[in-house]
């Protein structure tokens, strides 16, 4: 199964193909200094194969390659958080409390 995660800045949205299928996107607003993640949806034939989780740890992958805070307003990229605390420097710590992290 190969996946490809892409940036799409006008449609606002990270998307995730899979062997050229469109598998989910995460819906974002961006400044210069940080990406608040807004939704995350994934195809219902790819739920349950891990396909979310790839496509939030590559969002935010890019996020700390250009610097940017994340501010996890989306149930689904919040718990990948709380789960994957590698990412937790990612949310600014001030905001912590906010997203329950």
């Amino acid at each position: 199964m190969a996946e490809q995660v892409t940036d799409h800045p006008d449609k606002k949205r990270y998307e995730i193909d899979v062997d050229g299928v469109r598998g989910g996107f995460v819906q974002y607003e961006r400044s210069s200094t940080e990406i608040a993640l807004i939704h995350t949806e994934t195809d219902p034939r790819f739920r349950g194969q891990g396909l979310g989780g790839h496509l939030i740890a590559a969002v935010l992958d890019e996020a700390r390659n250009q610097g940017l805070a994340v501010l996890p307003y989306c149930p689904f990229a919040r718990r990948f958080i709380s789960e994957h605390h590698e990412y937790l420097d990612l949310v600014p710590a001030d905001r912590r409390a906010e997203f329950g992290l």
